[in-house]
């Protein structure tokens, strides 16, 4: 027995019933499925404006980082740290410094802004040619602030 032939097999007032279930529920799932395209391209929209400001906020910040002076000789990088930190305004986020294995050392910074870090992070790879090995970073309850260690090796 095919559909047809069970549709035709059906009383008048049976047939109508299934042609408008049928055509509801063709309406809920095409309602159903423009739903979830608006909700997906509301998301994609949103992910694209956080990465326009993202770009926004490193074509601001390069300037600045190109800008700032270059280390000074014979300066360690513990001290070098400690100085940039105080430079750019993480002074009281910098809650220590200390040894880590193979001669790196591990920062810790707390209710840190984590734009002034990462600007920080990039002024030490720039003038020390320092580079992060890990790095543990946790949101704290306010909006743009971190506490993180970060073991940091120079050259």
């Amino acid at each position: 027995m095919t559909l047809r032939e069970w549709y035709a097999g059906l009383a008048e007032r049976e047939r109508r019933t299934v042609l408008w279930g049928g055509t509801a529920a063709a309406c809920i799932l095409i309602v159903g499925l423009a739903w979830q395209l608006t909700a997906s391209v509301a998301m994609a929209e949103e992910r694209v404006e956080r990465r326009r400001q993202d770009l926004a906020f490193i074509e601001a910040a390069t300037p600045m980082i190109q800008s700032l002076p270059a280390a000074r000789p014979g300066e360690s990088l513990t001290i070098g740290l400690d100085r940039m930190a105080r430079e750019s305004g993480l002074a009281e986020q910098l809650a220590g410094i200390e040894p880590a294995a193979n001669g790196a050392m591990r920062a810790r910074f707390t209710a840190a802004s984590f734009d002034s870090m990462m600007l920080l992070l990039a002024r030490l790879q720039k003038e020390r040619g320092a580079r992060v090995e890990s790095a543990s970073v946790t949101a704290t309850g306010a909006s743009g602030l971190v506490d993180a260690t970060l073991v940091i090796r120079g050259p």
